[in-house]
């Protein structure tokens, strides 16, 4: 069921409408995109295009309203992993480079990711764990005169100079893992918690990455305070509780960034079946001062608590920065389920973006930590030295990325029984319509836009994505 827009998004919404001049009739073609679970279709445009009617009409019928409005879309992408971009520095350049254009350029076959994720310091799908000031046990360096980017300069600064040599306009997000050990209470990379007196330390050391990365030439649009806070689980990985991050960001991170630093914050980064997390620190106006929004991930809990947040802070973003959408090159395609969960569940619930995790992997699902890194992650590309192999995640995030542009803006689109939609009108005015049928038979239904219909049929348990 489709929410109203709340009155605090009237004014932002009249001014959408009059600059995408939406009153216009809609063009006759409908062009569609098709992924099918037996992978006859793999992102396909369909050789005969659709077209409006006046009056044929197969129900169920989808009803595309581009006069009621919700968020303008931020991207749609991938994290790009230290493992990812170990691996693609392993390729021969020239093959590099042709797939990086193919992920992250613009042309009409190109899949146009928008937004992306890095681990500051290492993530737990990097083969060792690491952050940017590493010591000895027992040494301390409370003034950071130790920070180096150098871990990063052999793989993840340079695949993303040649990500955004390819793309300039590409968002930025950066999470950190963990902090140094010797800032933690247990002195490891795995688990324990931040040390009260490392607070300061702890938030300069985020500045002087934010400003470091800069200096590369890579400035980050948002950061999150901590990945995962309540999984102390992962190597690396750190415990943070709702209490310590509303301290942390209200007396140290938060008056720290207001020094210079346009990066945005954003707090919790972890599922939503602890709501009180993310509210409690909303609720704390010292605190959510400083913070743009709320980060989710989807591996427990249910989406919906992305609205019911919304609709409690109105004024603050909601971003979806991780979900493992795990399936290779073998079996069926379970994209219509990803699909419906993830990207359409996210921005029916008022995420400004979707990233999905990760980006690359090899055929092991490597490279990841001992002790805690993730086994089972495949990425949305396996890389077997030059060899490329197009898995789940990249048909799930490409169904969105390749036709919904930054500054496009959701709409409204009904839905039927497991007809799952998203819908969104872009800068250039067209309209784009993101269905997954996750029925196990196909499906044939209509969709109305501005009085007029056109028919189709999705095959069992596949996706389209329709634009006109």
């Amino acid at each position: 069921m489709h929410l109203k827009p709340t009155a605090l998004l009237l004014v932002p919404v009249v001014v959408i409408l009059h600059a995408f001049s939406i009153a216009q009739e809609p063009t006759e073609a409908i062009q569609m995109w098709l992924t099918t679970a037996d992978r006859s279709a793999l992102l396909s445009l369909q050789g005969n295009p659709l077209h409006f009617s006046a009056s044929t009409k197969t129900p169920p019928v989808i009803e595309v309203n581009d006069m009621a409005q919700y968020q303008r879309m931020e991207g749609f992408g991938l994290a790009v992993t230290g493992g990812s971009a170990q691996l693609l520095m392993q390729m021969d350049p020239a093959r590099r480079g042709a797939l990086l254009e193919e992920l992250f350029g613009t042309k009409s076959d190109d899949i146009k990711i928008s937004y992306i994720r890095v681990s500051i310091g290492s993530s737990d799908m990097n083969d060792h764990p690491y952050t940017y000031d590493d010591l000895h046990p027992g040494q301390t360096d409370a003034n950071l005169d130790n920070f180096s980017l150098a871990p990063d300069r052999a793989d993840v600064i340079p695949v993303l100079k040649e990500i955004l040599s390819i793309n300039p306009q590409i968002k930025i997000l950066g999470s950190p893992w963990s902090a140094p050990a010797w800032m933690k209470t247990n002195d490891k990379l795995k688990g324990g918690h931040l040390k009260p007196e490392y607070y300061e330390a702890y938030a300069k050391y985020l500045v002087k990455y934010v400003e470091a990365m800069r200096a590369e030439g890579i400035t980050l649009d948002t950061i999150t305070v901590q990945n995962e806070p309540l999984n102390p689980k992962n190597t690396p990985s750190m415990a943070v509780f709702a209490p310590e991050e509303a301290a942390f960001i209200a007396k140290n991170l938060g008056p720290a960034f207001q020094e210079g630093i346009s990066t945005k914050i954003l707090l919790y980064d972890h599922n939503p079946d602890v709501p009180s997390y993310p509210l409690s620190i909303l609720a704390n106006p010292e605190a959510s001062k400083h913070v743009a929004g709320t980060a989710f991930h989807l591996y427990g809990g249910d989406v919906s608590t992305l609205t019911a947040v919304h609709d409690e802070y109105p004024n603050k973003s909601l971003y979806m920065t991780e979900q493992d959408v795990s399936g290779g090159s073998a079996g069926p395609l379970e994209i219509a389920e990803a699909v419906r969960r993830v990207p359409i569940g996210a921005v029916r619930n008022w995420s400004l973006n979707v990233l999905l995790w990760n980006l690359a992997s090899d055929p092991h699902m490597g490279p990841h930590t001992n002790d805690g890194g993730c086994t089972i992650c495949i990425g949305a590309i396996t890389l077997d030295g030059n060899h490329v192999t197009r898995n789940l995640a990249y048909y799930t995030i490409a169904h969105f990325s390749q036709f919904v542009g930054r500054g496009s803006v959701r709409i409204a689109s009904s839905e039927a029984e497991q007809l799952a939609t998203a819908a969104f009108v872009n800068p250039d005015h067209k309209i784009v319509l993101v269905v997954s049928n996750t029925a196990n038979f196909e499906r044939t239904f209509s969709v109305r836009h501005h009085g007029e219909v056109f028919t189709t049929t999705l095959p069992e348990e596949s996706v389209a994505t329709y634009v006109w």
